[in-house]
């Protein structure tokens, strides 16, 4: 089973000020290079879902996915769209996702979550964006995207019968920082 990841960085960060989230220090190193360091070892090759100059990001050697202009107003889907796409003509099987602002996940997501497709669940929540997509489901989820008005995820995630794994430790590693005081904790 070949699983490709996709880093999800492409949100507004309205909670943050508008700050480039993936940019963000976070003990002294941006967000974005706290998720690649748990991400690597778990799927390959990565990519980042992100909009805007892609300049920004060529410190960390990864192909930077914008939406496509077809789904650019689906949300966070637009960027699953777009990480299914290059999954593709990678030949993986999988699609691994995670949010830049979640960089606190299992360093053993992608084989918990094998086999997929499934979606992170911790304390009775889903954790929409940190799942295992199939790459097949890449034709339907295009589909979905062009008839649905609503773009949920969890919507998303049923049409493809994702099943849920239950995660338990003592905090929840699927916390988002969303807020510059959910970063203040961390030193």
């Amino acid at each position: 089973m070949a699983v490709a990841a996709l880093i999800l960085a492409g949100g507004k960060a309205t909670r943050m000020g508008g700050a480039d989230k993936a940019l963000i220090l976070l003990q002294g190193r941006p967000l974005l290079a706290h998720v690649l360091e748990r991400l690597a070892p778990q799927a390959a090759p990565i990519a980042l879902s992100a909009n805007g100059d892609p300049a920004r990001f060529a410190a960390f050697g990864l192909p930077v996915l914008p939406d496509a202009p077809e789904f650019a107003h689906c949300g966070p889907l637009a960027g699953v769209q777009a990480g299914l796409a290059w999954a593709a003509a990678q030949g993986a099987d999988f699609l691994l996702t995670i949010p830049v602002d979640t960089p606190f996940f299992p360093a053993t997501l992608a084989a918990d979550l094998a086999p997929g497709p499934s979606v992170a669940v911790y304390a009775g929540r889903q954790h929409h964006l940190a799942a295992l997509w199939p790459v097949a489901f890449l034709p339907a989820l295009e589909n979905f995207l062009r008839q649905d008005a609503k773009f949920k995820v969890r919507d998303a995630l049923a049409l493809c019968q994702a099943r849920q794994v239950h995660f338990t430790a003592p905090a929840d590693p699927f916390a988002n920082l969303n807020r510059p005081e959910d970063l203040s904790g961390f030193g």
